[in-house]
């Protein structure tokens, strides 16, 4: 088989698996009319039609069914021959790309960089930081680290860290003529540092439970924005109240920047998780990455 015709069917694979030409594209760092292009030479080349296409789908026509069920199969197989020969090699190598809530990245990786690239000094990591909530293949990415509770059933996971809890914090000067909230129900009297999923324009949930009560409450403050950086700025600034990781703003409480409040509300949930699609297609510099950054017993 030419080089071509093997490109020409990874590329029908990628169709076929995303339904959509645009996420098919990106997953093969190629442009929709390269690829457009590469589907009618391959269908001019079989003889048959092997996709329907609309404005809006793309689904395989019978015989693009056919060839689908027998290509799957068989590229899996050479995608694991692939990864077979790269465990021979003496050191993991090559990019693994992440992609993260800035947090993550603080928490996670940042303190354990220097460590990382001394041990693996032929690995590229990429840490791409993005609060929005991004399709990890179509984006093509390597694996992805988010919260637990958000990680998609269908991902293999791997825990990063121990269970975490939120925080409400605040600057004294922003106490300085206002009382603590005692409840969660008294945050309608305050002013909060809201935060905006930037994929879908939701807000983040203030959440809260004690004692077999559990409370969602809406916020409202002078600022919202889609950058938690720029919101605990904010926060530190005297704007309102905040709520993020405890980790984050950990330092700031210890040395009496920000004020905390509610502890008693807020409870640990599941922790940082990086997922993955498949173990199959695994590289060993990502399997490099899991093994250093897991989460231990101490």
């Amino acid at each position: 088989m030419r080089g071509t015709e093997y490109a020409e069917l990874a590329a029908f694979l990628a169709i076929a698996e995303e339904s959509n030409f645009r996420r098919a594209a990106q997953r093969l760092r190629m442009s929709p009319s390269s690829l457009s292009h590469s589907m009618r030479d391959l269908e001019e080349r079989l003889g048959a039609r092997l996709l329907n296409r609309t404005t809006r789908s793309v689904s395989p026509t019978e015989a693009g069914a056919t060839l689908f069920s027998r290509l799957s199969p068989a590229f899996a197989e050479i995608a694991a021959a692939v990864e077979g020969v790269q465990h021979f090699r003496d050191r993991p190598a090559g990019k693994v790309r992440l992609n993260m809530p800035r947090a993550a990245a603080e928490v996670v990786f940042v303190p354990g960089s220097g460590r990382f690239a001394q041990q693996y000094p032929e690995i590229r990591l990429e840490l791409i930081t993005d609060d929005a909530f991004v399709d990890i293949v179509a984006k093509g990415f390597d694996a992805g680290v988010r919260l637990g509770e958000f990680v998609q059933r269908d991902m293999i996971s791997v825990r990063l860290t121990s269970d975490v809890r939120f925080a409400v914090v605040a600057s004294p000067s922003y106490f300085a003529s206002r009382r603590h909230p005692a409840t969660p129900r008294d945050l309608h009297d305050h002013a909060c540092v809201n935060f905006r999923f930037a994929h879908n324009g939701e807000l983040f949930p203030w959440r809260f439970a004690k004692g077999g009560e559990s409370l969602e409450v809406s916020v409202d403050g002078p600022i919202t924005t889609n950058d938690v950086n720029v919101s605990l700025a904010a926060a530190l600034e005297g704007a309102g109240l905040f709520r993020t990781l405890e980790a984050q703003v950990a330092e700031h409480i210890a040395t009496g920047r920000l004020v905390r409040v509610l502890e008693d509300w807020c409870p640990s949930y599941p922790g940082l998780f990086l997922y993955y699609p498949s173990r199959r297609q695994m590289s060993p510099a990502l399997r490099a990455v899991i093994d250093f950054f897991r989460f231990r017993e101490t």
